[in-house]
């Protein structure tokens, strides 16, 4: 028994059909041809806008069904995100509703951002990975950093110190506005805590700049070289040197390493903030530690010394510190000899201190050049055997002026 035309169906696979009537065919070909997926409550789908009014958005999201995006929707959208809509567009949806009394699907542009939002937000807590948002507000307790439609939070704990206001600036603010000065600045973040029931996510700068600090840390150290020459700014100094950061890592310039001459402390060579060249004396790849020089990328002093200075030869000089041993001297530029306390007087010195001080101004002999040690022996008694009676008459002349210029 042979079919009708009207009860039968041809699909473009050659598969078979036969049905009632023409609109259960064109169902069975749509069913086939994939224009009819299945959506639930819940779902987060995309779809293609179809025709926009002051009302509603149609929107083929590929069901036998259009969805729609009702005008008390549209009404949570802002100007700009309205504006950025046109017909063609593929946009994100979600599904209020399958089917709504007119048999519509019912949809939510502003729930789809924020479960894209949530999305994203999720995967950053999971993935733990570091990213880059603007802050868009503050509070009395930290600053408000968005990620897209979400607002997440960053207590001043997570603060990274570098980010804290001034307190001389900040004198004078009520608590609410003390961190205005951070909106607008690009802060590197990570998720440290996300509740979706509570709507809470609390981020986090000092977790991430830890994490960065440590990667480029690991970075730099692997790329450096001892003996390269880099650029870094000096960021700390104390009694023993000054640290220096060198773009994700401190390295270390040791007093000794700061100049060729006597440093009693490393301000009176660098400051805070100021960018220097420095030379990479060595590096400890198992305790992270760089040990950089400054005087490396200085002209050598002793090249000169030996050129100018010999054995034999009376100087002045001046006391630059007093041991038990002796005392140190600077004769000439970066240049410090040693005179020993055996070489301080003719006569027994108990202690340094009984012939000079700190300061003094004093004739001294070269007794001793030691080249490749770089040091200089010196004699006070043998300068002043050498030194006739006016020249000593005149030396001791010019330290009571002195005294007394102190005393006025």
């Amino acid at each position: 028994m042979g079919h009708t035309e009207e009860s039968s169906f041809y699909d473009e696979e050659g598969t078979y059909s036969s049905g009632g009537a023409g609109h259960n065919l064109m169902m069975n070909w749509l069913e086939a041809s994939g224009r009819m997926g299945e959506v639930r409550r819940g779902d987060l789908i995309e779809g293609t806008i179809v025709s926009i009014s002051p009302t509603e958005i149609l929107v083929d999201v590929n069901c036998k069904a259009d969805g729609i995006v009702s005008g008390r929707e549209l009404e949570r959208l802002s100007p700009e995100e309205l504006a950025e809509l046109a017909v063609g567009d593929r946009i994100p949806v979600f599904v209020v509703s399958p089917e709504d009394r007119d048999g519509n699907i019912v949809l939510s542009l502003s729930r789809a951002h924020s479960q894209r939002d949530w999305r994203r937000a999720q995967e950053l807590f999971d993935s733990q990975a570091i990213f880059e948002e603007r802050v868009s507000g503050c509070n009395k307790g930290g600053v408000i950093v968005n990620i897209g439609r979400l607002r997440g939070f960053v207590p001043a704990s997570q603060l990274t110190p570098g980010t804290y206001e001034n307190p001389k600036l900040a004198a004078g603010k009520d608590d609410d506005h003390r961190w205005e000065h951070l909106i607008g600045d690009t802060l590197k973040l990570k998720v440290i805590e996300l509740d979706r029931n509570r709507n809470r996510l609390i981020l986090s700068e000092k977790a991430a700049a830890r994490e960065w600090r440590q990667s480029a840390r690991d970075k730099l150290l692997s790329q450096l070289r001892v003996g390269a020459v880099c650029k870094g700014v000096i960021t700390t100094l104390c009694d023993f040197g000054a640290f220096v950061d060198l773009g994700g890592a401190d390295g270390l310039i040791h007093l000794s390493e700061l100049s060729w001459g006597r440093v009693e402390h490393p301000r009176d060579v660098v400051e805070e903030g100021q960018e220097v060249e420095v030379y990479i004396l060595d590096i400890d790849q198992e305790k992270q530690r760089i040990g950089l020089s400054l005087r490396r990328l200085l002209s050598e002093p002793w090249e000169e010394v030996v050129k100018t200075l010999s054995i034999g030869q009376v100087v002045e000089g001046v006391i630059t510190k007093v041991v038990p041993f002796g005392a140190f001297a600077q004769i000439g530029d970066h240049v410090e000899g040693l005179i020993h306390i055996s070489e301080l007087a003719d006569s027994r010195v108990n202690h340094p201190h009984e012939v000079v001080k700190e300061g003094d101004v004093v004739p001294l002999k070269i007794i001793r050049i030691d080249a490749e040690r770089r040091r200089v022996g010196l004699s006070l008694k043998q300068a002043r055997e050498d030194t006739d009676f006016d020249w000593r008459e005149e030396y001791q002349q010019s330290l009571r002026e002195d005294e007394a210029a102190e005393a006025t």
